[in-house]
C-alpha cells in the first residue's frame, strides 16, 4: 500500500511570511509555495490548509528515498518542535521549486512570443491590406 506523506514549513523570507507544502507519494516528492504575507496565527494556518489545499499547484513529482519509520510520538513531538526552531527549508525541496520556477518562466517565455508573433503578423496583414487599398484606387 502507498503512503502519503505531508509537511508545512512556514518560515519568514524577507519580506514576507512563507509556507512550503511538502508532499510525498510514490516516493515521489513535490513542493507548492504559499505566500503568507503577515505572520499566519496556527488557526490561520489550518484554516488555510482545510479551504485551499487543493487548489494548491505542486511542483512535477522528484524521486526522492523515503524512509518508513515508526517513531514514539514524544519523540515526534520533539522534532517538531526541533524544526520550529530551525529556519529555512530542505534542499530537495528547494531544487523542486526551482525546477517548477524554471518551467513557469519557459511557459510565459513561450506565451510571450507567441503573442509578439501575433501581433508581428496582424501588423503585416495590415500594412498589405492597406497596399492593396492604395493600388485598387489608381
Amino acid at each position: 500500500m502507498d503512503k502519503t506523506n505531508g509537511k508545512l514549513t512556514v518560515y519568514f523570507e524577507k519580506p514576507f511570511w512563507v509556507g512550503i507544502f511538502e508532499r510525498t507519494e510514490d516516493g515521489k516528492l513535490s513542493v507548492a509555495k504559499i505566500t503568507f504575507g503577515v505572520e499566519p496565527k496556527d488557526y490561520e494556518v489550518q484554516e488555510y490548509i482545510q479551504k485551499h489545499y487543493f487548489r494548491l499547484k505542486f511542483s512535477p513529482a522528484v524521486e526522492t528515498v523515503v524512509k518508513d519509520l515508526r517513531r514514539n510520538p514524544k519523540r515526534m513531538h520533539r522534532e517538531a518542535k526541533k524544526q520550529m526552531l530551525e529556519t529555512g527549508i530542505g534542499t530537495k525541496s528547494q531544487q523542486v521549486l526551482k525546477l517548477q520556477q524554471e518551467q513557469n518562466k519557459q511557459k510565459r517565455k513561450e506565451k510571450s512570443r507567441k503573442k509578439k508573433e501575433t501581433k508581428k503578423q496582424r501588423t503585416f496583414e495590415l500594412k498589405q491590406q492597406k497596399k492593396r487599398e492604395k493600388h485598387k484606387g489608381h
